[in-house]
């Protein structure tokens, strides 16, 4: 979506470890893991004005290690090689996952709030490795324009996000006596957002947000499901249990996204670029899977 947005406007590469077949027209893609060479001569052949820095696993399938290879190192060579080959602007996408969801957070958490996700939540300690090392890029590498993006959950028939997984559920767990706020956004908003990040050159950390805050039950109505309560105690152990043997998707770390809020507030954004979500909450859920 965003290489096809893009490249409306000027010339838009592609690099992946693996095909991509759904690759707009007149967009070549690079067959490159961002930790070897090959992607290196990529940067050094096509010299961009710009990069987005998209290039994460979020996902637990997999090699643990592995993972936490591909996105610690991965995105160490992704700054170096800005760093080294004259790249004008970059944009690195977090998550706000990474404040984490905890009983004492705020509401409408700021840039400024402590990254403390992997406190209950070890499995994304590298989501935070990332956002730590490209926030620390800023003061590294001054002639590099670097914005980094911590958006809430984005939603989308095209994007695989965990809470996207768990509201398409036909009966998500919940955990019973809670329903704490939560914010989405469409993935089209976020197209946008990253596009006026370049457009306005934009250096710093910044939370994205879209349309406003809903309980996680009214999320879980509108997109279609029936909530299905079950005691903290027994979704832990179930969790605790299954995860390390991949017979469900998320470890236990992801409870406290059930039970706590974790709002953020994109004010900053907003102030730095005039942006406002085009999708309102209603058509971000309905549109899940259209």
């Amino acid at each position: 979506m965003l290489a096809r947005r893009l490249s409306a406007e000027g010339d838009v590469c592609g690099v992946d470890s693996a095909a991509w077949e759904t690759r707009p027209p007149k967009v070549p893609v690079y067959r490159a893991d961002l930790r070897k060479r090959e992607f290196e001569d990529v940067i050094r052949t096509e010299r961009p004005d710009a990069v987005v820095h998209l290039g994460s696993v979020r996902h637990f399938r997999g090699d643990a290690g592995n993972r936490h290879d591909i996105n610690v190192r991965g995105t160490q060579k992704v700054l170096q090689h800005c760093s080294d080959y004259g790249v004008e602007k970059l944009v690195v996408v977090s998550s706000g996952t990474v404040y984490g969801a905890l009983p004492d957070n705020p509401f409408f958490m700021d840039e400024d709030h402590p990254l403390s996700a992997s406190r209950d939540y070890p499995e994304i300690r590298d989501l935070i490795e990332v956002d730590t090392l490209a926030s620390g890029f800023l003061w590294k590498a001054p002639g590099v324009t670097t914005a980094v993006l911590r958006p809430v959950h984005i939603l989308g028939p095209n994007t695989r996000s965990m809470m996207g997984q768990f509201l398409r559920l036909e009966r998500p767990p919940t955990l019973m006596g809670f329903d704490p706020v939560m914010q989405v956004m469409h993935e089209s908003d976020m197209v946008e957002a990253i596009v006026r990040t370049l457009e306005v050159g934009l250096n710093g950390v910044y939370n994205v947000t879209g349309p406003g805050e809903v309980p996680l039950l009214t999320a879980v109505r509108e997109t279609g499901g029936r909530a299905f309560p079950v005691p903290e105690f027994l979704f832990r152990t179930a969790l605790r249990e299954l995860f390390p043997w991949s017979v469900v998707p998320w470890p236990e770390g992801v409870i406290d996204f059930l039970k706590y809020p974790a709002t953020l507030s994109g004010k900053l954004f907003e102030s730095a670029t005039g942006f406002q979500p085009l999708f309102g909450l209603r058509e971000t859920f309905r549109g899940l899977d259209a």
